[in-house]
Parts: C-alpha cells; structure tokens; sequence
C-alpha cells in the first residue's frame, strides 16, 4: 500500500507555534542566565545579513512575477517591502560592515533602522491590503520612480545631517554583558523596534488568514515568518544587538524569518509546477475529446440528418438523432469543464454553457443568473445537466424560439421556461426519458423538481434546494 502523507499543519496553528515557541524561548533566555549569550561576531553578521538579502531579493522577484501576472496592489507592496529589505541588508548593513568594520558613525546605525521599517511598513500593508485591489499597468513604473526618488532624497538629507545624529545606543552601555536585560536606546530607536513588531505581529495575522482562506502556500509561510520577525523585534528590544556587531538571539529569530520566505517561495514554485502539470493533462485530454469522438458524434449526427428526411424508420432516426445530439453535448460539455479556469464561479461556468447550448441548437437564450452563487459539486453537475436536457427539448420537442435560466442563491432555485409549443406532462412524462432523467438527478441532490407545461403554453422546469 502507498505511504500516506502526513497531514499539513493549518496555517493558524503553524503561526500559533512559531510565535509560542518564539516567545517562550525569549522568557528562557530573560529568566535563566546561563541561557543569555551575546558573540561578538562582526564576520557572521555580514554572512547574516548577505545571506538575507539574498533570500529576500529571490522572494521579491517571485512576487514580482505574480504581479505581472495579476496586477494586484497586495503583490506591488510585498514585493516593494521585500526589494528595500533586501537593500537594507545587503546595501546599509553588509557592505558597509565589510568596508567600513571599524565605523563607529551613527549614520550607519540609523540609517538601516530607518529603511528597514520602511520595508516592514511595505510588508504589513501588503498583508492588510485587499486581495482583489488591483493596480492600472500605467501608475506602476511612476510609483516605483516616485517612492526611489522619495528614498534618494531621505538618503541625501541623512548624510547631510549625520554629524548631528544621536547615538542610536549609548556608548556607556557594555553590549557584551548579556547577564542582565539591556533595554538601551534612543527613545525613537526603541519607539521603531515597538512599531516593527507591531506591524509583523499585524502582518503575521493578516497573512495567516488569508492562506486559510485560500491555497496560497507563500502566504501560509509568510504568516509564520511575520511571526519570527515580531518575536525578534521583542528581542531587539531586550538586547539591542541589532546596532552592534554582537549576535544575539533577536538575529536568530530574524534569520528564521527569512528562512520561512524561502521554504514559501520553494512551495510556491513546486505547487506552480504541479498545476502547470495538471493544467497541460486537461488540455490534451480535451484535444483528444475534440479530435476524435466530437468529431465522429458530428458525422453520426450529420448522417441521421439525412435519414430523417425520408419517411421511412423514421422513429428509429429520430432516436438515432437525439442520442448523437445528446452525445455531443456531452462531449463539449466535458471539453468545456476540462479548459474551464479553476478558479472560475459557476455562476460564470452556468452562463458560459447556456449561451454556448443557445448557439448550438439555434435558439435565443435570456439568462438571470446571479454570479457569486455557491453550490457543491453534486448540485453544479444535476443543474448543468438539468439546464442542458431541459434547453435540448425546447429547441427539438417545443420548437421553442426563446429558453430563459435563472439561478438563484438564497434560496437555491434553477429554472428554465420557454416559450415553445408546450405539452401534455400526463401523456409524455411516462415515456420520456430525458424527463425522468431529469427529475431523478434533482431528487438524487436533495431538491424539489417540478414541471409545467400545457398545449400551446411552453414549458417551465423548476427545482429548488430550499
């Protein structure tokens, strides 16, 4: 027997587990003292901080993609928010440390606290940012100019007054000490640290929501990384070692972080490849379909055409008819589901295949279909193939030259009426089979099916869920 696989943790509990263990580690290394360490280890910070930068910039060209693709503001904000991350890292942190290792300027310590909150700030709003918020292709490249231009301009106006800046930490405090809790700082450096974590615990949040609401593996690790991002803020706040070149506990929980971006983006690529996979396996599938049964079912159909014309077993051909049309509705339905978008509403799907039955059997469809309708999978199928049997014998029985389909939500209601030349249902009923067919797939759902029609009056078919 095939392994099973192991069930995933839902992305509440994986956010829950990260901020718990997080912060539970953070009330051992305050309470007990053997636990508190700090390294001065200004060589790991560069390795640290590259290595980061580097994650960063993959995510973010990850995300770009996907707002290429979709033109959502979400995926422009969290792609922003990572590119000045990365920058902060790799541009105010690393090289200069690896340039500049002796620097004492407090330009260099301001300036990465300043544009790494910048960056938070962008993540944060990328996660409380609307899902279906979208952004015009023309605003994109004037917001990205506008925002370096807003950056070089802090930039230039830093270096100007950087022999006035205070000391972020200071110079009395021995950062080696990590017997005790060292809640040092300039006033607006730890006021930045509260806000950062606030904004990642936000973010944490918000992200974790919006992959339980949906498939979206970057999120659900995105949710736990905001999670280790907030704790390592909690940490900064408690031994400032992120002005230093001491490594401290903090800088573990924000490389786990960045760790978290990589295993989301490393899931999104495979989830994308796997969809890419199935997505081509449906498309072959309809080719086949279209290639090779539609078009036998059509020369079949053609051919019974002919039969019909001569008066001769012409109960026999009719039959004939009516099974190869069925048949090739069938097969276009099949077509139509297997390149039909996943993520499409079936509201659409139902107005799709109405329209496309209209054009089909030659006759004019009115619709009233409301489109965030909600339906499970064994409904969807009954009212497709309801709606199908039902617009096929209007147009080849009722000679109808106008159907009209509602669908209805709240509560769930399909009709389909048209103006035909209607019918006795004591007289038919018994020995129509598409009626029956019909009937059966309602109840076979849980629903009421009601039909009436009358000699010269249409046909109406009804069936409710209510």
């Amino acid at each position: 027997m095939p392994a099973q696989r192991r069930p995933r943790l839902e992305p509440a509990r994986l956010t829950a587990a990260v901020a718990a263990g997080g912060l539970a580690v953070t009330l051992l290394v305050v309470l007990v003292p053997a636990l508190r360490f700090s390294y001065r280890a200004p060589a790991l910070q560069i390795v640290l901080e590259t290595a980061e930068a580097c994650v960063a910039l993959v995510v973010a060209y990850l995300v770009g993609g996907r707002f290429s693709e979709h033109r959502r503001l979400q995926e422009l904000l969290l792609t922003c928010g990572l590119v000045v991350l990365a920058a902060t890292n790799l541009l105010l942190s690393a090289v200069p440390a690896a340039v500049l290792l002796s620097s004492d300027e407090e330009l260099s310590r301001w300036a990465p606290l300043t544009v790494r909150l910048l960056g938070t700030t962008l993540v944060a709003a990328a996660a409380l940012c609307p899902p279906d918020r979208t952004v015009p292709r023309r605003r994109v490249r004037p917001a990205v100019l506008g925002g370096t231009l807003v950056l070089a301009l802090l930039a230039a106006a830093a270096a100007a007054t950087s022999s006035a800046l205070p000391p972020v930490v200071d110079p009395a405090v021995d950062l080696r000490d990590s017997s005790r809790i060292l809640i040092a700082g300039h006033p607006l450096a730890l006021t930045a640290q509260v806000v950062s974590g606030l904004l990642y615990a936000s973010a944490a949040v918000a992200f974790t929501r919006r992959a339980a609401d949906g498939a979206d593996e970057l999120f659900r690790w995105l949710g736990a990384g905001c999670a280790f991002a907030a704790v390592a803020r909690v940490d900064y706040l408690l031994f400032p070692s992120l002005y230093s070149q001491f490594v401290h506990i903090g800088d573990a929980f924000r490389l786990g972080f960045y760790l978290c971006l990589l295993v989301g983006a490393a899931r999104e690529v495979r989830s994308y490849w796997t969809r890419a996979a199935v997505l081509e396996d449906r498309r072959r599938l309809a080719r086949d379909l279209h290639d090779g049964l539609t078009q036998e079912l059509t020369y079949l159909y053609g051919q019974t055409q002919r039969l019909l014309r001569s008066p001769e077993d012409r109960r026999i051909a009719e039959q004939i008819s009516g099974a190869a049309g069925r048949a090739i509705d069938e097969a276009r339905q099949a077509i139509g589901a297997l390149t039909r978008p996943a993520d499409q509403a079936f509201g659409e799907s139902l107005q799709q295949a109405v329209e496309d039955l209209g054009r089909r059997h030659d006759v004019r469809t009115a619709t009233a279909i409301e489109r965030s309708v909600v339906v499970t999978p064994e409904q969807a199928e009954a009212i497709l193939r309801i709606t199908g049997e039902a617009l096929r014998n209007a147009s080849r029985h009722g000679r109808a030259r106008c159907v009209t389909v509602g669908l209805t939500s709240e509560p769930l209601v399909l009709t389909v009426e048209d103006d035909g030349r209607g019918f006795d249902p004591e007289r038919v009923v018994s020995s129509g089979f598409g009626l029956t067919s019909m009937r059966e797939r309602a109840e076979g759902t849980g629903a009421s099916y009601a039909l009436t029609s009358a000699d010269g009056h249409g046909t109406k078919v009804r069936v409710s869920w209510a």
